[in-house]
């Protein structure tokens, strides 16, 4: 028979009830019966360990015992209620309770260890409870407060991203970590990169130059693609996302965890173009069949034929479209939140960034961009999935010898240029020369034009003006126009090999 009395439960109880009296859902004796197992045998925290940390303990001494212990049993040292005493001498609450005395007795009845699993989740289970009863009352609170400013729609994101945060988490608020919990991070990303031969840290894009100048897209990271029109900023964004969409497959980390090994799921917000119009530019790089004979049904039976076989073969892929035109940035969050939620989410894509809407209206177009940016940082950042956004550059592009962008093109570039991870520019110089046509009569000037063209022909560059971890420079891709496809440039010294596009 246990007869270990819970001696703070009446006392932390009277401090942490309700406003309606309630006291909040706990467990003094499985946190006891929990700690006395690890005092006893540290070897069950292992089993523990990925399950609760000390902020889900009710009782303030419990969770000062149990990341005492953690820290000691991390460092191959012995965690026993002798070692612990020294380290917890000073703790006043431990001294209300006896002392050492208490560490004794929680050791003394321990249960056995095969039930330590049970306690851990028991104690999570009511640590999220609790948290769900003060984020109510928290919404509760905010809801009654009727005032300018609080904008029921906004509260409603704010709420649905507080949820989110603990569904995903255990808890509202992450707070500071560890150096060492960073760089074990670090360290993980690293070997993940080396088990690839050197190759990727992050989710490969389908084209192998790039993948090479940034190593993958990263978690975390907003990278910008920038462009004038007809560049091709959307096909390349298209093609991004079917490339990962398509090499998605599924398996799990280190940790035992549900991941995507390959590819990924991808949320692609269309603000320019209907998802049918987005889902047609895939199906033709896909079937290898132009999107204007796709649109008007000009189509040979072959070309049908591999239409139907490609439109089959991506009712798989998790290619998730949203067209919904001028969301608000707020409101672009939480639906990625709940894509991640229901089908998971591993990479973001915004075509483009000067479509989206400010949460509320700003005193300048460069404030509302500002916020626009900062809220797609925040949501790579929150989700830990990379957010690749399109931006339009200014006119003065076209109005120098070299058309080639560079930062200072960006519309709005301050905030832009600032919070973006990597920024990159599409160009083809291609569509320039074609505008420079000479007339028939000038044969000699049209001789050396088309010989300029058939070097330019097909060819496409991806230009990275800022990585915040890698090199800057030029990528250089293949362009196929009629099936607005991107893919691996050929070299010189690659022409006997087969073309990988």
């Amino acid at each position: 028979m246990n007869d270990i009395t819970p001696l703070r439960a009446a006392k932390v109880d009277e401090s942490v009830k309700t406003d309606e009296g309630m006291t909040l859902p706990h467990s003094i004796e499985a946190e006891q019966q929990l700690l006395g197992a690890i005092l006893t045998t540290n070897d069950v925290y292992d089993r523990i360990a990925m399950v609760i940390g000390p902020q889900h303990f009710y009782d303030p001494v419990h969770a000062a015992i149990f990341e005492t212990a953690a820290q000691r049993i991390t460092k191959n040292a012995l965690a026993s209620p002798v070692t612990l005493a020294s380290y917890l001498a000073d703790h006043e609450g431990l001294k209300e309770l006896g002392g050492a005395a208490y560490l004794a007795r929680l050791a003394g009845f321990a249960i056995s260890t095969y039930a330590v699993r049970d306690y851990a989740q028991m104690i999570y289970d009511l640590a999220i409870r609790r948290e769900l009863i003060s984020l109510g009352h928290d919404i509760a609170g905010q809801a009654a407060s009727v005032t300018v400013d609080s904008e029921p729609r906004d509260q409603i994101v704010a709420a649905e991203q507080k949820l989110y945060k603990l569904a995903e988490q255990g808890q509202t608020e992450s707070g500071f970590q560890s150096f060492l919990r960073a760089v074990t991070d670090a360290v993980e990303v690293a070997a993940t990169a080396y088990k690839r031969d050197g190759g990727l840290a992050g989710i490969s894009t389908g084209l192998t130059d790039l993948d090479k100048k940034l190593g993958g897209l990263h978690k975390s990271d907003l990278l910008i693609l920038a462009g004038r029109p007809s560049m091709g900023k959307t096909s390349l964004a298209t093609n991004i996302a079917f490339n990962i969409a398509k090499a998605y497959r599924r398996g799990t980390d280190s940790e035992g965890r549900d991941v995507a090994v390959d590819g990924g799921v991808v949320g692609f917000y269309s603000l320019e173009m209907s998802a049918e119009q987005l889902a047609a530019r895939v199906l033709s790089e896909a079937s290898e069949v132009p999107s204007e004979q796709i649109r008007r049904g000009n189509m040979t039976e072959g070309e049908f034929r591999r239409f139907v076989e490609a439109a089959k073969t991506l009712e798989a892929c998790p290619l998730y479209i949203d067209d919904t035109p001028a969301l608000p940035i707020s409101q672009l969050a939480a639906r990625a939140r709940r894509l991640k939620r229901t089908h998971g989410l591993d990479v973001l894509m915004v075509d483009y960034l000067q479509l989206v809407r400010p949460a509320s209206a700003k005193d300048s177009r460069v404030n509302e961009v500002s916020e626009i940016t900062q809220g797609l940082k925040a949501i790579a950042k929150e989700l830990d999935i990379p957010v690749i956004a399109l931006s339009q550059l200014s006119r003065q592009v076209e109005s120098r010898d070299d058309k080639r962008p560079q930062l200072s093109d960006l519309r709005e570039s301050g905030s832009i240029e600032q919070d973006a991870d990597v920024v990159m520019f599409v160009f083809r110089e291609e569509y320039y020369k074609e505008r420079e046509k000479p007339g028939d009569h000038e044969m000699e000037k049209m001789a050396a034009w088309q010989d300029e063209m058939e070097k330019l022909h097909g060819r496409a560059e991806v230009i990275i003006g800022k990585q915040r971890h890698g090199p800057i420079g030029t990528v250089d891709l293949s362009f196929e126009g009629r099936f607005t496809r991107f893919g691996n440039l050929v070299k010189p010294w690659q022409t006997g090999e087969d073309r990988d596009f």
